[in-house]
Formats: C-alpha cells, structure tokens, sequence
C-alpha cells in the first residue's frame, strides 16, 4: 500500500511539473553526454598514444655538402664514412635502441618525390641537396632525450629530430576539446542542478497541503520526502539514457557510419564499443544519483518536515 501510494505520488509530480521534469531531462542528458565524450576523448588521446608512440623514431639527420656550407653545425664538413659507421656503431650499442635504419641521400630523395612530387619544388631538388638520417627506434619513446645528448653537437650530424612532437601538437589539441568539453559539461550540470532544486521546490509548495496531512497523521520525513526524490531520480534516470543513446549514436555516426573516420582515416587507432559500453554504466549512476542527492538536500530547506 505504501509502494503504490508512493509511485502514485511519483505520477502527480511529473503530471504537473511536466515542462520542468522535460528541461531536466534534457539538461541531465546534455551534461552527461558531455561528461561521457570527454572520458572517452580521454581513452582516445591514451589509444593514440600507445599506438603512435610504439611507431615513432627518432631521427638523426647527416650532414651533407649543402649544410657545410651553410650549417655552422656542419661548418667541419659533410658526414664522413668514418663518422657514419661511428654513429650506427654507438647506437647499436644503446641497450635502450631497438632497430637502427640508415636511410642514403638517394632514398631520402626516392621518397621526397613520391611524397611531393605534385610540388613546385620537387622538380628542382636534387640528390645531393638530400640528408642522409639514421631512423632510430627506441624500446621506450621517452627516453628520446638520451639519444640527442648522445649525438647532438657530434661531427657529422646536422640535427636530430624527434617525431613525438608533431603528435604533440595534435594530442595537445585533442586535450584541449576535452577541457573545452568539460567546462561546458560543468556549466550544463549547474543548469540541471538548480532545474532540479527548483522542480522540487515548486513540487513542494503545490503538495504543500498533503505533506501537511501526512505530517500531521505520524508519517516519516524519509516517506514524506521519497516521493519527490524519486521523481527527480526518474528523471534523472530518463536523462542518463538519452546520454548513453547519444553516446552510441555519436560513436557510431563518427567512426562507422556518416563521417566514418575509420575509413578516412586508417591510420588513427579509434576507440571500439568496448571502451563506449563501458563508460555507459557510470553515465547512468551519475543520472540517478546526482538528482536524487540535489532533490534531498533541497526538501531539507523548501520542505518543513
């Protein structure tokens, strides 16, 4: 009799505060989608990374004829024989080294041209203006900095470039969005929190008569206060599903199907389903607990029991 009486309650409150239990919804769902995409913007970012990182080399740069001239670290002249075998000897001798490519003018030039050769500038370099580079690949990719302590400034070489830093730029982007996606979230989860408070609020004060009743006849704060607490729970409920749908939805129009990233860009590792599902339960707790928790400590001021 009570469960029925409580869920009948339940009924009431969502009936006459219609509009406001929908804003919350929308809101719920709006911040939780938010909340959602930015930790799997985060599972991105850390996907990415595990994938390229393991890819990246390190890459020291000769010098050659062009660069004596006009590099004051070649002012000693282009890379000798003697100086090359040095360098691939040293650095087969870094345990923290795991494959070491030597890559001659003349590929370097091979691969310019297959990469650019669209270019103005392709069809006026030549062969000798190319550098000759050892492509190093490290055990860890962190630990670049020990190789460019070991070589720069070593007769021979020109420059010594790690490729981390142009992923840099891009993850450093991404880690932007889910900032930016974060501040929002908050912003849209104020706006559900005090939609929320004021739904009770005005809940209360139109019930304000039979809680009066209810107090009067020995009912319990908790029994007087489940009701409204289970409605903004409901709605907070429905708004955790809406995000979870969009989640999906979002998840399946960009890698899939519509932009399908995944097709257009097949080197970029995308997060899978599993890493989607698994954000979707704590999304839906959040939306039951977060209103029921605002709903409670708003009856503890609008509702005198």
């Amino acid at each position: 009799m009570r469960a029925q009486f409580v869920l009948s309650e339940i009924g009431v409150g969502l009936r006459r505060n219609l509009t406001m239990t929908f804003a919350v919804i929308v809101s719920v769902a709006l911040s939780l989608a938010l909340f959602g995409g930015a930790l799997l913007m985060r599972e991105q970012v850390s996907t990415m990374k595990d994938f390229w990182y393991d890819k990246v080399n390190v890459s020291i740069y000769l010098c050659n004829k062009n660069d004596a001239e006009t590099d004051e670290k070649c002012s000693k002249g282009a890379v000798t024989a003697e100086q090359r075998e040095q360098i691939k000897s040293d650095l087969a001798d870094m345990s923290i080294v795991e494959k070491v490519h030597h890559e001659s003018a003349d590929e370097a030039y091979k691969h310019y041209r297959e990469q650019y050769s669209d270019t103005a500038i392709a069809t006026v370099i030549t062969p000798d203006q190319m550098q000759e580079s050892f492509r190093v690949k490290l055990k860890d990719p962190e630990k670049y900095k020990v190789v460019a302590t070991a070589f720069a400034g070593r007769d021979g070489v020109q420059s010594i470039q790690d490729q981390r830093g142009i992923l840099e730029n891009l993850f450093n982007m991404m880690r932007g969005m889910n900032v930016a996606a974060l501040f929002v979230m908050g912003l849209m989860l104020v706006i559900a929190l005090m939609l929320i408070v004021n739904t009770v609020r005005v809940s209360a004060f139109s019930r304000r008569r039979e809680t009066g009743i209810m107090r009067l006849v020995g009912a319990s704060s908790f029994y007087i206060q489940m009701p409204f607490i289970m409605e903004a729970a409901f709605a907070g409920l429905l708004g955790g599903l809406v995000a979870c749908v969009m989640l999906l939805v979002g998840r399946y129009f960009l890698i899939d199907g519509g932009l399908a990233l995944s097709e257009k860009m097949p080197l970029v590792n995308f997060i899978g389903w599993d890493a989607v599902i698994a954000v979707l339960p704590l999304v839906l707790v959040i939306g039951l607990l977060m209103p029921s928790m605002a709903a409670f400590i708003a009856l503890r001021k609008y509702l005198k029991v």
